[in-house]
């Protein structure tokens, strides 16, 4: 087999689609494992949904993922660049490029100019479809001679450029997912190649630019299933060897409809910014639509190069479930680089008003505590300040079972102990906060859940929670006596 060549060509539309890094890491991960090239190149020839600044962001999103191309477009010093002997990789700078093959497709016949109005357009599809048929081009302008169209486009009329299918012609292709396709070309319509304006359609581009570029495998949605038969009858015409074909299921949501900002979250940027990892997101997106053989369900990038193959992607559309991507992300979230992750969560205890950043850089040792005393609660970045905020400010008895533990009769005389003992310490660094409940227990005799609940209740609002020396060392010293004397003051 040649070198493995892969090309993930998304469109400048706007922020990546989470359907479209899942089709980049399916691309990045076949190439890794074959010790083959991923492509990362631009179709933006439908200049009216190009939306400025969406290729920096599309290449910031795989970075962040953790998806890096090695040819292509990218960005260098804040400026959009390319690098690679293929070039350009962006289709709007390879118009010269498609003219000379859409060219070489009417002079052998493969093609025809079409001269059809859109309004013609427009009712004869109206018409199909009130007779109950498929709507598609009837071919009125297959037969004008090729010297007619020319004067005619000389004399200044609007045309596009359409491919000439054969009649009643079998063509069938072989996908990685699929299997074997067969379809017939009456069941298609005559494609156009060239637009109006000058740029060409997707399947005119697609197939050149593959072809120039050694495309070996070409990895895309299954939107672009029933297009493929004329990708294919295109490389007939050209004379080449088509590449091999690989359609992933479509990404739906929990009712098997396809993954839509209607139902929520789509695009790479919405996750990010609730704080999913690149980690947590590039491993269970692995995972909507493929599996590995061993069944293991955490898997590191290098993990995955090493498993991953279009023998274990299904045929049916992979569901997007959230419930379990909070599973696989608190997974890499418990054990972050602590480091790490407290810098990752600053712009979320930022946003909630709990701390500033200057409060946070400050007190690093302190916030990185923090981070670490509620990972193991957390699936993502923006339940931080839920989990942290009975740290802050005053806190209110809401929860029954605290409520039961403060009223037992022991309590007011065993917070009389804690806060002695609070009061009798300079600071309450971590190795005091370590030892400090049992210094209670020396000096009230109570012990067990009768010395932990209450204390727990009375200073962070609920008998359950993060590590009591944890809690202690966070709340610090006067706030632990402010809160013990405000609960006693409410019991007696």
């Amino acid at each position: 087999m040649s070198k493995v060549r892969v090309r993930f060509a998304p469109s400048p539309t706007g922020y990546l689609h989470i359907g479209g890094l899942r089709t980049a890491l399916y691309n990045y991960l076949y190439a890794k494992k074959h010790g083959g090239e991923a492509i990362l190149r631009i179709e933006d020839t439908d200049r009216t949904r190009y939306v400025e600044g969406a290729i920096e962001n599309l290449i910031e999103s795989l970075e962040w993922a953790g998806i890096s191309h090695d040819e292509g477009v990218c960005v260098e010093n804040g400026e959009v660049t390319q690098r690679g002997e293929f070039g350009p990789y962006i289709q709007s700078q390879r118009l010269d490029i498609y003219q000379k093959y859409v060219d070489e497709l009417i002079e052998k016949g493969h093609a025809y100019y079409c001269f059809c109005s859109k309004e013609r357009l427009d009712n004869l599809r109206e018409e199909q479809r009130i007779k109950g048929k498929v709507p598609k081009y009837d071919g009125l302008c297959r037969g004008i001679p090729l010297e007619e169209a020319k004067k005619r486009i000389e004399a200044g009329e609007d045309y596009v450029v359409r491919l000439k299918l054969p009649k009643d012609k079998d063509i069938i292709f072989n996908d990685l997912v699929r299997g074997k396709v067969r379809i017939n070309s009456d069941e298609m319509d005559d494609q156009v190649l060239m637009k109006s304006d000058g740029f060409p359609t997707y399947h005119l581009a697609v197939v050149v630019d593959d072809h120039l570029m050694g495309i070996t495998h070409v990895v895309r949605g299954e939107e672009w299933l029933p297009s493929t038969p004329k990708h294919v009858y295109l490389y007939e015409c050209f004379g080449w060897d088509a590449p091999t074909f690989v359609h992933l299921p479509t990404v739906l949501n929990k009712d098997r409809k396809k993954l839509s900002k209607r139902q929520g979250d789509v695009s790479v940027e919405d996750f990010r910014k609730r704080g999913y990892l690149p980690e947590g997101i590039v491993n269970y997106l692995a995972l909507v639509g493929w599996s590995p053989e061993d069944g293991n369900e955490i898997l590191t990038m290098d993990e995955l190069k090493e498993k991953f193959d279009f023998d274990r992607v299904g045929k049916s559309g992979g569901i997007f479930d959230t419930d379990k991507l909070n599973w696989v992300n608190s997974h890499y979230i418990k054990s972050y680089d602590l480091d790490k992750l407290a810098k990752l969560s600053i712009p979320f205890v930022v946003k909630s008003g709990l701390m500033t950043e200057e409060e946070i850089n400050s007190n690093f040792d302190w916030f990185k505590i923090l981070i670490d005393t509620v990972r193991e609660a957390i699936d993502k970045l923006e339940d931080i300040p839920e989990h942290i905020k009975f740290i802050f400010g005053d806190i209110k008895i809401t929860e029954e079972d605290a409520k039961s533990e403060l009223a037992q009769e022991h309590v007011p005389t065993l917070l009389d102990s804690f806060i002695k003992i609070v009061k009798a310490h300079d600071e309450i660094d971590m190795e005091i906060a370590k030892g400090l409940m049992k210094e209670v227990q020396k000096d009230s005799g109570v012990k067990g859940k009768k010395l932990y609940m209450p204390v727990r209740a009375a200073i962070s609002g609920n008998v359950h929670g993060p590590e009591m020396q944890n809690i202690i060392y966070l709340i610090g010293k006067d706030k632990l006596i402010e809160r013990a004397e405000k609960i006693k003051a409410e019991i007696c």
